[in-house]
């Protein structure tokens, strides 16, 4: 069953988690993370919200009026939520008057009254002088009585009403799913090289999701790629901070070192040699901006640099950690939450980056690392001395 909200508007909602339950002692922290991440997703929407947690309970209450779908697509966005629960909240705890609010509450949500139901109470006041037990017999009988057309289901009800006994009385019958996860900030923070394909930008958002703060790097080559293709960068950018939150996006201007490993290195090793650079230069601005990782959109056997053998190649370059969350997994997979997440229809957009520019006709798919080694002596006289102005020459974007 659906609520419709032309029949109300709730005043607050309760947010349910997961795993944060299971971390003992260190809840706490994990919970302020939480609240801090709600109240920076509802600065966006428009309205006043307060966010407070309560044993175990986290809630937002609206403090002035506000549209609905935006705040609980707002609150859709925030990893660490669950379960998104629009819900009334009654300081008023009278036994009687309970009973009323609750044949209005669903008398105002559910105008089809043809469901099964289920009352669910809980007494965490123990105070309280009515049982749980006893209430639900209670508000399942005046819920029959006043709606003769629902029926009782105890074990799959269309319906489950649940009624909470606190320092005030929540009531609320609707769960919307939540992204899950941990709040962005518990786990550190990672560098992710981003381009503007389909996998790079879902890897950010699967790493942010475990609670990793997201930097990012983009690899820009002009005039081999146009400002279309960076700015497509920078929308992917800005379309994946709606769930990690800001990503300070680091540019920088690859083309005189592609060139010059072009000009150099063997060109079946070319996507190697420049993904190994790539690799050296965001690990130093990740070391420079407190990362403690990297992250790659990378999957084994999508494409030539991305076999076994040459993940191994670049990985060689990399002291840091290299996290690849869709390592495992087909296009489609990875198609599937490009869509569901917003970045899909960016990131098919024609305009190439750099690593499509310079790609060799025959790549080799088993790179020897002693080789690989070999041909990079060929870069001694210039390359450092580029690595080093590319840093210094860097564009820093905010994408929020």
């Amino acid at each position: 069953m659906r609520e419709d909200k032309e029949y109300m508007v709730y005043q607050s909602f309760l947010i349910k988690y997961a795993e944060i339950g299971t971390k003992g002692k260190n809840r706490y922290l994990f919970e302020d993370a939480l609240i801090r991440q709600i109240k920076n997703a509802l600065k966006k929407v428009e309205g006043s919200f307060y966010a407070s947690k309560e044993s175990g309970r986290i809630y937002v209450q609206a403090q002035s009026e506000y549209d609905y779908d935006e705040v609980v697509e707002a609150l859709q966005r925030v990893f660490g939520i669950a379960w998104i629960c629009p819900m009334l909240q009654i300081e008023e705890k009278d036994y009687d008057n309970l009973k009323k609010v609750v044949v209005d509450y669903i008398d105002q949500v559910y105008p089809d009254k043809h469901f099964t139901f289920k009352v669910d109470c809980r007494r965490a006041d123990k105070n309280y002088p009515i049982h749980s037990e006893q209430m639900n017999r209670d508000l399942g009988e005046v819920i029959l009585n006043a709606f003769p057309e629902t029926s009782v289901n105890v074990h799959k009800p269309d319906v489950m009403v649940r009624v909470e006994i606190r320092k005030v009385v929540n009531i609320y019958s609707l769960m919307i799913p939540g992204p899950g996860g941990m709040p962005v900030g518990t786990n550190g923070k990672a560098m992710l090289l981003l381009s503007g394909g389909i996998d790079s930008p879902v890897a950010g958002y699967m790493i942010a999701k475990r609670g990793v703060k997201i930097d990012a790097v983009y690899f820009h080559a002009p005039p081999y790629t146009s400002d279309r293709a960076k700015q497509k960068v920078i929308d992917l950018a800005k379309q994946v901070a709606k769930y990690s939150g800001p990503i300070p996006l680091h540019i920088i201007n690859f083309t005189e070192i592609q060139l010059y490993i072009y000009e150099q290195c063997p060109h079946e090793e070319l996507t190697i040699i420049m993904r190994r650079y790539m690799m050296k230069i965001a690990e130093r601005i990740a070391r420079e901006n407190e990362g403690l990782a990297l992250i790659t959109g990378e999957s084994i056997g999508q494409v030539a640099s991305q076999t076994v053998h040459s993940l191994a190649a670049t990985n060689e370059v990399c002291t840091m950690p290299v996290f690849r969350p869709l390592i495992g997994f087909d296009k489609q997979e990875i198609i599937d939450i490009s869509e569901k997440i917003g970045t899909f229809e960016t990131s098919i957009l024609p305009y190439e980056d750099c690593c499509t520019i310079f790609v060799a006709k025959h790549p080799v798919i088993k790179p020897n690392i002693n080789i690989i080694h070999k041909s990079e002596l060929n870069l001694n006289e210039k390359i450092e001395g580029m690595v080093e102005t590319a840093l210094e020459t860097a564009e820093l974007v905010w994408c929020d």
